[in-house]
């Protein structure tokens, strides 16, 4: 079974199950565990929702997905795709701002939605054209619910052979940190490839333990979209987290081997650790440390002495083993996206027995660009490009990608398109270089970069990041454009809300950056970024634009 040999993501499914064993246990949902599905029950329903989405649609129709991530998200994907429609995943954590444009740009044919909760969201933004809405839950208005199709009788279990690789598969919207999102076209052929780039990574952590993984990301962001078709290569065992806050324990119920997630995932793990090592003493508190020394070294490929070589056989018998127990036992790799991941928090993770691969890319790229290797870490990087694109670095630093990974364009989008697609190259918009090994490296976002009143540039995420390592402080960002100098807002508890404090804090860590890139004031605010008040897409980043409007005139007093 080849990727490159494939022409749809339909197929690859109905490949798959070929050579899978039907009553193998496929998609469980955790919220509610007696909610699994084999191979071959998935397979039914496909073509029972396939079947009547068919019945409703023109080929070409976008289909819309909204739902928390369960089994049937994954049912109504393919077949919408079978059916001859394009699926539009949307976020459930979209304003209502964000679900009218959708639903205005892309006018799907057909709504597929969970449940009451996610209806309301958009219920006031249905057109015309929608035919029909289907639900997995009863709504307050009549709907098509999923278990009658998977009741109806079907005369004919057909799959699609007419997708060709070339055609569109989905319709993604970008979250952004500002402005409308936009629509991405992303193709068969485009996940596919990603596909084909990811598996010669992962593969090679799966030939000893079975493929299990842990679903927490959003299913309408890109990189999880594509890491079903993953799943579904690896023929593995897939579970749906219930929440982010039962997330740990979910993963000691899945012992899974591969789990996905995004830097802010990541750092929370990395303060949480750290906050109980810290009340650690005696001896305890040495091996703990012992372990993190040693764990860098080896990450370096730093030759260790042969007394250190048996402390780190008892470091890691004592506790990286008891660390990895806590998320199931069976972990060979955490896979970190959809943003820059801390230096330190890589090293952290990866030096205590939690390994944990950085990559690069973004919806556009279908999303993948780059990741790095099992074994073979570069904390500072995001490993080298996928075989099956390529990158290089254009004069001004931007990273340009190529390949069949590449979208199509924006949906309804013509010019934005040939902005940032420019013979066939796309402009990522972020800059980077890549090593002599091959490894390329994320230096800043094009978009957000600060340009401080001498000219220099700077990168606020390096610094924000940095900042977030301090236990006392939740989240931060830094303000200075055409500026003398840098200022922050600082998010901390309200038990932490004490200037002098923070300000030693600061003044502590200005030791260890650059003289431009020093915090000069800040302001304690006790109100989180979070999705929920949009100060946050749905991947966790911070909306730049949004936050300093927000507080545009505390932050100038600053200055004063």
């Amino acid at each position: 079974m080849e990727i490159k040999n494939t022409n749809s993501l339909v197929q690859l499914f109905f490949d798959r199950l070929e050579k899978t064993d039907k009553k193998k246990p496929f998609l469980t949902w955790l919220k509610n565990k007696d909610y699994q599905f084999s191979w071959g029950e998935v397979s039914e329903k496909i073509f029972m929702v396939s079947n009547k989405i068919e019945s409703l649609i023109e080929k070409g129709d976008r289909c819309i997905i909204l739902s928390e991530n369960r089994p049937e998200w994954l049912i109504s994907d393919i077949a919408i795709m079978n059916a001859g429609g394009i699926s539009v995943p949307i976020f459930t954590t979209y304003s209502s701002s964000d679900y009218e444009y959708i639903l205005n740009d892309c006018k799907p044919s057909i709504i597929i939605v969970s449940n009451n909760d996610q209806f309301k969201k958009i219920k006031n933004f249905i057109g015309e054209q929608v035919k029909k809405i289907i639900s997995f839950e009863k709504l307050e208005v009549p709907s098509l619910l999923i278990g009658d199709i998977y009741n109806e009788n079907i005369k004919e279990k057909k799959i699609n052979r007419t997708i060709k690789r070339k055609m569109p598969a989905c319709i993604i919207y970008t979250s952004g940190t500002s402005g409308s999102p936009k629509g991405v076209i992303l193709s068969h052929g485009g996940i596919l490839s990603n596909c084909e780039g990811a598996i010669g990574i992962l593969k090679s952590l799966t030939k000893k333990k079975e493929p299990i993984f842990l679903t927490w990301l959003p299913l309408s962001h890109s990189y999880e979209h594509a890491v079903q078709f993953i799943q579904i290569f690896l023929g593995a065992k897939v579970f749906y987290a219930e929440s982010l806050e039962k997330l740990i324990s979910n993963m000691s119920e899945a012992k899974p081997t591969i789990m996905t997630a995004v830097p802010r995932f990541y750092q929370n793990l990395f303060s949480k650790i750290n906050i109980n090592f810290n009340k650690q003493t005696g001896f305890k508190k040495s091996l703990i440390n012992k372990t993190i020394e040693l764990g860098k070294k080896t990450l370096k490929k730093e030759e260790l002495k042969l007394s250190e070589k048996i402390i780190n056989f008892l470091c890691h018998n004592l506790v990286r083993r008891k660390i990895q127990k806590q998320f199931g036992g069976n972990l060979q790799a955490f896979v970190s996206g959809g943003g820059a991941l801390d230096k330190n928090v890589g090293e952290f993770l990866n030096a205590i027995g939690l390994p944990t691969l950085q990559g690069y890319g973004l919806t556009e790229t279908s999303p993948v660009v780059s990741c790095n290797l099992p074994g073979l870490v570069k904390v500072e990087t995001v490993g080298p490009p996928f075989k099956t694109n390529q990158v290089r670095i254009a004069q001004d630093g931007e990273i340009l990608v190529k390949g069949e990974n590449v979208m199509l364009g924006y949906w309804n989008k013509e010019k934005e398109t040939n902005e940032i697609l420019k013979n066939g190259w796309l402009h990522t918009g972020d800059i980077g270089e890549i090593d002599s090994n091959g490894y390329l490296k994320i230096t800043d976002r094009k978009k957000d970069i600060i340009v401080n009143h001498g000219g220099d540039n700077i990168s606020p995420s390096k610094i924000e990041n940095f900042v977030c390592n301090e236990e006392k402080i939740k989240q931060c960002l830094v303000y200075g454009d055409k500026k003398n100098y840098l200022v922050a807002l600082i998010v901390v508890d309200s038990d932490n809300k004490n200037n002098s404090t923070i300000g030693s804090i600061i003044e502590n860590l200005n030791k260890n950056l650059g003289i431009i890139e020093k915090i000069k004031k800040f302001i304690l605010i006790d109100e989180e970024f979070t999705i929920e008040n949009g100060l946050m897409t749905p991947t966790l980043k911070l909306k730049r634009k949004k936050i300093i409007e927000k507080y545009k005139q505390d932050l100038e007093k600053l200055y004063k």
